[in-house]
């Protein structure tokens, strides 16, 4: 074979890159590889937040009013292809049931359980790599257009607060224009949560810890992979120019992952919510400062170093269709009320990122079933950019036989 490695990681999003680096820094002789560059998937297109806070993941609607409006598909937050209904139905069902209260409090305890180590994790790598200018403390702000569903959110923000040392500022109207004064007025009010960090620009984040990931000596190459099969020496992966070996496999091709994990007998029941993301020009008289979720319509604006990123709620529809013109129209549309000034667009075209969901929620780290030398590490829905590092830890951490941090039976693969 062209090249043989003691571990081969597949897929150069955050995650894979994150895994490739805590792989390097313990001794292990890594080759990473992706079809594209380093972090220009999925992770390219998020909303740039180390999410301290997102100790609970998103649960299914179940009140009836909510479900009637996602129902008539006109919504921001969520917008759905008619086409993939049926084959949503299964794992919408298991996620709708696992959204119920106590298992929802259950499943977040072990969403915690990694959530909880995403800043200290990030800022060791970043740090180590030279990077830390790229966050940018202060948190973000989540507002309110309704009073109750500003209510509801409180009590979740106690909860969390209660439970899980999650920190943060309930925010009447007033204050929340004092913090974003060029906000439109009378809003009911909002929530800032003080711990995240903001990434100025997520792709070099990615990119500079694929650099730090080769000056120890790591290798990065650009290839897509085939297919996985067992080899005399371990495991051969097929890629589009030279076949590579390796000792051991970790899989974290995100949304693709599957197409790799079929061959090896493992169906893993992912669905895809596929996200849109254009950047507008700054307020020149009062630039936004935070990061600002419309808790009432799903999008998020974010200031970056290129302007202000709108990323726009998720389109359920097939992984490798079309794009579509929907989301960000609708998101566009609420984003210029909430922010009058808000500047013209500076893209050509939208990007479109597809992120791999799981019906519990959790994302799936471990080692193949059935397949020694095998592991994977995929299904971080919206928590792939906070949870690249603290994923890379629990799983090098598992590889080299140390006791991990955290209890992974959790994340097990074998629980699907």
């Amino acid at each position: 074979m062209a090249a043989h490695g003691e571990v081969a990681v597949l897929g150069a999003g955050i995650v894979g890159v994150s895994i490739a680096l805590q792989l390097q820094l313990r001794g292990r002789s890594t080759i990473l590889l992706d079809q594209q560059g380093p972090g220009e998937g999925t992770s390219f297109g998020n909303a740039g937040l180390i999410q301290r806070e997102a100790v609970m993941p998103h649960p299914f609607p179940r009140a009836l009013a909510t479900l009637l409006s996602y129902a008539r598909n006109q919504s921001t937050e969520a917008y759905y292809r008619g086409t993939m209904l049926p084959r949503l139905a299964i794992p919408f069902m298991q996620y709708w049931y696992n959204s119920q209260e106590d298992r929802h409090r259950m499943i977040a305890r072990h969403y915690a359980a990694l959530i909880t180590h995403c800043l200290d994790d990030h800022l060791a790598l970043a740090g180590a790599a030279g990077v830390i200018d790229l966050f940018r403390p202060g948190g973000w702000l989540q507002v309110h257009e309704e009073p109750e569903s500003l209510d509801h959110a409180l009590k979740e923000a106690a909860f969390k607060a209660e439970n899980f040392a999650v920190a943060y500022d309930a925010l009447d109207s007033a204050q929340v224009a004092a913090m974003e004064c060029s906000l439109r007025p009378g809003l009911a009010g909002g929530i800032h949560w003080t711990q995240p960090l903001a990434v100025v620009d997520p792709h070099a984040l990615t990119r500079a810890y694929l650099n730090y990931f080769t000056r120890m000596g790591g290798e990065f190459r650009t290839s897509a992979v085939q297919g996985v099969e067992r080899s005399s020496t371990g495991w051969r992966i097929a890629t589009v120019h030279e076949p590579v070996g390796a000792a051991e496999v970790v899989v974290a091709l995100g949304a693709w992952s599957p197409d790799v994990t079929r061959p090896l007998g493992y169906h893993p029941p992912l669905f895809a919510k596929r996200g849109y993301h254009m950047h507008y020009a700054q307020p020149e008289a009062t630039p936004l400062c935070h990061p600002v979720l419309d808790a009432d319509q799903g999008y998020v604006l974010a200031p970056m170093q290129r302007g202000i990123r709108l990323t726009t709620g998720a389109e359920f529809a097939h992984r490798d269709a079309p794009p579509s013109v929907i989301p960000l129209t609708r998101a566009e549309a609420q984003a210029r009320r909430l922010l009058p000034a808000l500047g013209k667009r500076l893209d050509a075209d939208p990007w479109m990122g597809v992120r791999p969901c799981t019906p519990d929620m959790l994302p799936i780290i471990g080692r193949a079933p059935g397949h020694p030398g095998v592991w994977y590490a995929f299904g971080h829905c919206h928590q792939g950019l906070t949870l690249g590092p603290t994923t890379g830890r629990l799983l090098a951490e598992m590889m080299a036989g140390e006791t991990p941090f955290t209890d992974p039976a959790p994340y097990r693969p074998e629980r699907f």
